[in-house]
């Protein structure tokens, strides 16, 4: 199959090996320099969103957010002028990247009438997970569409799921966005109690995982905090993106959230000291900060 691949990031450039490794002819377009992992390949760059979405039966985006995408879909030489005059017809677009639900939506709506498929397939696992192809793949779709690409989602990832329409997908994201975030959260808050009480934290987390409260959180971000290893897999600056599309919605909905309006402001107290860069475990720090004592 043609693939467009337009993002080729941290987790684009992994995402987009697995395809071509798999024989797929990739037609690429990116910001910066091609990564070397993607220009070893048969890759085709293009100069433009145009240039790929004409080439490609399958135009995949993955892009840091909303206005990112909406200027990749319809902004000058975008996507959508591939398929004016009635070319979108047969052509699928989807995107991975992680964005508001209800600009999906409406995103679909306007690809629709150009003729083309849409699907919203964003994406979690991080740089491992795409380097791993063991990603978790949230689908909003039409099902015959969602059917036609699957065979892709299944070169990048392990656990494949149709939720439902457009739109949801991204609503399934922003879910386990909350869910995460609240995790790292109560670990960072646990470990920062006990090391302020003068346990060690490495034992108490070695303890923890043999009971009740063991999770993937505990083990591999409870870690990270201990040894202070806070390179990003995932950083801080989207994670908060993505607590602001939470936040967007159960406004829009009249919904609230508090337990994620906090995360979301542990979040900004990192970014406001200079720590967006970093892994999203790095959370702990803006607890550390306030407790004036650090976990070691």
């Amino acid at each position: 199959m043609d693939i467009g691949f337009i993002g080729l990031g941290i987790m684009g450039a992994p995402m987009a090996r697995h395809l071509a490794d798999a024989g797929h002819q990739l037609y690429v377009h990116t910001r910066s320099n091609v990564p070397a992992t993607i220009a070893e390949t048969s890759a085709v760059r293009c100069a433009n969103a145009t240039e790929v979405a004409r080439k490609a039966e399958v135009t995949i985006t993955m892009l840091p957010d909303t206005p990112d995408v909406e200027a990749v879909l319809f902004g000058k030489d975008g996507v959508a002028a591939a398929f004016e005059g009635g070319a979108g017809k047969g052509k699928v677009v989807v995107d991975m990247s992680s964005i508001s639900p209800m600009a999906t939506k409406a995103f679909a709506k306007k690809l629709n009438e150009l003729g083309a498929d849409y699907v919203d397939a964003p994406v979690s696992g991080g740089e491992v997970g795409a380097k791993a192809a063991s990603l978790t793949i949230m689908c909003g779709a039409d099902e015959a569409v969602f059917e036609r690409v699957k065979p892709l989602f299944e070169k990048m990832g392990k656990n494949i799921t149709l939720v439902g329409g457009n739109g949801d997908g991204q609503t399934t994201k922003v879910a386990n966005q909350i869910i995460v975030a609240l995790n790292i959260a109560a670990v960072a808050e646990a470990l920062v109690f006990a090391s302020k009480a003068g346990a060690d934290p490495a034992k108490v987390r070695q303890a923890l995982m043999g009971g009740f409260a063991a999770s993937r959180i505990l083990e591999v971000h409870g870690e990270r905090m201990v040894r202070r290893t806070f390179a990003p897999g995932f950083r801080i600056g989207l994670h908060q993106k993505d607590l602001g599309l939470a936040l967007q919605g159960a406004r829009e909905l009249g919904v609230a959230l508090p337990q994620t309006a906090g995360a979301a402001q542990l979040m900004q107290v990192c970014a406001a000291n200079g720590m967006a860069g970093l892994d999203h475990s790095a959370l702990v720090r803006a607890l550390e900060l306030m407790a004036s004592h650090e976990v070691a």
